[in-house]
């Protein structure tokens, strides 16, 4: 059996309140907030066996992986199938900007997600393809291990979707907090969650 952590990175000054925008594949590094969240991550990881640390290839998820790895002495290996969602033509957008340019977009974005590709960009059921065959290629090489997988929350959405057996379609539906953990072990009967956006680790951090 191989259990995976799948980790979101911590937070960046596109994250959160009136700065929020678009990341997709913008590449942001995370602001002191997001540098203590991956700390805290640690911290937390820091009582857990961990024997591998994979992570998407953007500067905000490789420096949160890098956090968690370097107690471990562990190296970091980049993963393009655990890249953020291309946004294509709303890349960097406000969601005031996006909404802007394409309101009829927008407003399926926030109903039908699944029915979204973004211009010049990426669909839901594109990102999950690549994530799954990613998680799977990865498998084989660590039975009997524990994995971190540091990722985005379009993309680790989208995998607690596909784990839970939920279309595309339930994406609003599953929460994803910035260094919120999800654990799911593999073994020959496929994949199996185990724990959803934990962010404990979080708790009374300023």
């Amino acid at each position: 059996m191989t259990r995976f952590v799948l980790v979101r990175h911590g937070q960046t000054a596109w994250n959160e309140g009136r700065g929020e925008r678009l990341r997709g594949r913008s590449d942001i590094d995370l602001d002191e907030t997001g540098v203590r969240q991956a700390g805290a991550a640690a911290a937390r990881l820091a009582h857990w066996q961990v024997d591998a640390v994979y992570s998407s290839p953007l500067a905000r998820a490789l420096r949160t992986a890098r956090i968690l790895a370097e107690p471990k002495g562990l190296p970091v290996e980049p993963v393009d199938g655990l890249a953020d969602i291309d946004y294509g033509r709303w890349q960097g957008l406000s969601l005031e900007e996006a909404a802007a340019d394409d309101r009829l977009l927008y407003d399926l974005w926030l109903k039908s997600p699944q029915l979204v590709t973004f211009p010049h960009g990426e669909s839901l059921a594109r990102v999950r393809s690549r994530a799954l065959d990613a998680v799977v290629r990865l498998s084989p090489g660590h039975d009997g291990q524990t994995v971190v997988l540091v990722s985005h929350k379009v993309v680790c959405k989208v995998l607690v979707c596909s784990l839970l057996g939920l279309e595309e379609s339930g994406f609003w539906r599953v929460q994803q907090d910035l260094c919120a953990f999800d654990v799911f072990e593999a073994d020959e009967n496929g994949l199996t969650v185990v724990r959803l956006n934990d962010a404990c680790h979080l708790e009374g951090l300023e």
